[in-house]
């Protein structure tokens, strides 16, 4: 069985480097790119070949994660983009996720985890954390076994005003930003966001937004 083909894109090369000997001692990955920002990973690929899967790192000097994602989206969908950042930053996680990334993990890991999320990656495509639980993770288990042109936002009901909010959840507008733009008071958007915290069983925003992706209530541009 060929081995899973990974890239490495971090300006931080003794990370890098530490990084790539750990997973090349993992039996079904290899890694065939290091690079130090987007620029240096996309002049690599025609000698050196497609990745199966992308390490990122969001901050970098010279076209960095997030321009990098959108790239990979553009020119090569088929290739997996997991995040590696210092910090768990809401902003930066959805609009990673916007750009197509697959999931997002701090550079702090545990070698174990680490296995865990490439693993899910070759599985199932993604790769979710605490942040996402229950109904989120079963809608997304039966997301192949869904019936064309059923929507799985059927799993879970909501009104049309906590849908509207759920798809400027997905922006980068603040919260009182929302309750200004849906007319109404910060204490009521409160209500929905905590009324759809307890619905979907997710523990923030970021789980709003995962489950809006992949139930297609916004769709990546």
């Amino acid at each position: 069985m060929d081995k899973v083909k990974l890239a490495i894109v971090d300006d931080h090369k003794l990370f890098r480097d530490g990084l790539a000997e750990l997973i090349d001692g993992f039996s079904d990955y290899k890694v065939i790119i290091e690079a130090d920002n987007g620029n240096d990973f996309i002049q690599q690929l025609p000698v050196k070949g497609i990745p199966d899967i992308i390490l990122l790192d969001i901050n970098m000097k010279e076209m960095d994660g997030f321009e990098t994602a959108e790239w990979i989206k553009a020119h090569h969908p088929e290739m997996k983009v997991l995040v590696l950042s210092m910090y768990e930053n809401e902003n930066a996680i959805i609009r990673m996720l916007k750009a197509g990334a697959r999931g997002y993990v701090l550079k702090d890991i545990r070698k174990k985890e680490l296995e865990q999320a490439l693993s899910s990656l070759v599985s199932k495509g993604y790769y979710y954390t605490e942040m996402v639980t229950g109904k989120l993770i079963h809608a997304i288990n039966t997301l192949d076994d869904a019936k064309p042109g059923q929507s799985l936002k059927d799993l879970v009901s909501m009104n049309p005003r906590e849908i509207e909010f759920l798809k400027l959840a997905c922006t980068e507008l603040t919260y009182k930003d929302i309750a200004e733009k849906m007319n109404l008071s910060i204490h009521t958007i409160d209500g929905y966001r905590d009324a759809l915290f307890e619905k979907l069983n997710v523990k923030n925003r970021v789980g709003l937004v995962l489950y809006a992706i992949k139930n297609k209530i916004v769709l990546l541009e």
